[in-house]
Formats: structure tokens, sequence, C-alpha cells
């Protein structure tokens, strides 16, 4: 059954704006994310369960809002030290295949959740506390999210990047 996408923009506009308005931190652009958001739902509403809304579309606006930031610093400059840093800093296509192949394999065993921490955290440049809030994690679990990714990674055969 397909999810009442109107009803949805009615009852959760609002909390999709507030996320977006807090990670954008640009009234124009969160409203643009915002839209974004129930455009997404419309186009998938036929394979999303409506079951928990909120949680579903938190998810949405978050990763939509983290995509616009990503895009918007691709041109960042980082120290290469990082692997996890140089990965989002690709650009050309072929590149950021492999890179895809390999950030499949880095998070293949982690929480869907860890990878949203490791972006905003890496790629988005929010500090502990911005992802710790965010995450709904204390930063001294963000943290160890963090070290525990950082020592998988260093772990695993890296080609290139290490």
């Amino acid at each position: 059954m397909a999810i009442d996408v109107e009803a949805q923009y009615r009852t959760y506009g609002p909390m999709v704006l507030r996320r977006c308005r807090f990670l954008l931190r640009d009234e124009e652009r969160a409203l643009d994310a915002t839209q974004e958001v129930f455009v997404k739902l419309l186009e998938s509403g036929e394979r999303l369960s409506d079951e928990f809304p909120s949680s579903l579309l938190y998810r949405i606006a978050t990763n939509v809002c983290l995509n616009m930031l990503r895009s918007e610093r691709r041109t960042r400059i980082v120290d290469g030290n990082d692997v996890l840093e140089r990965i989002a800093s690709h650009d050309d296509i072929g590149e950021r295949t492999a890179v895809g192949e390999l950030l499949d394999r880095i998070f293949s065993r982690e929480q869907a959740s860890t990878r949203e921490i490791a972006v905003m955290h890496y790629v988005d440049g929010m500090t502990l506390e911005e992802v710790a809030r965010e995450s709904g994690l204390s930063v001294s679990g963000v943290r160890k999210r963090l070290r525990t990714l950082k020592e998988r990674v260093r772990g695993m055969e890296v080609e290139g990047y290490g």
C-alpha cells in the first residue's frame, strides 16, 4: 500500500524542516532539502513502510542534507593521513567506483548508524559533540565508534589508501 505523502507532509513537514535547518544552517537550502525529502518519499512510497514514519522521514532528511553538504565540500582539502578522509575527497568517476567498493567492504560489518556517524564527522566536518547530538549517542560513544572503525580500516588491506 502506498504511503499518503500529503498526510505525511502535513504531519511531519515541520519536523523534517527543523532537521534540515539544523544540518544545513540555511533557510533556503533547508526548504529545498525538505521538498526533496518528500519527493523521495513520493518516488519510493510503494516500496517503503509507513510503520514508523517519523523515523523514516528523519533518516531521509539526514541523508538528503548530508548529500547536499558532501557535494558542497567535495573541494575540501584533506591532509591525506587518514584513509577515511581520503576516501571522502575523491571526485574522479573511476576512483569513486573503486571507493564505493572499498566503502562497501569497510561498512559491510558496521551498523548503518556507524556509517552516518562517519559521514557526519569525516565528510561534513561536524564535531564529536555535534555528531553525538544528531545520532543520540554520547560523545564517548561516538568517539568509540569512530576509533573502532579506524582500527578495522587499519586492519584491512586497503590497497592504494593505506
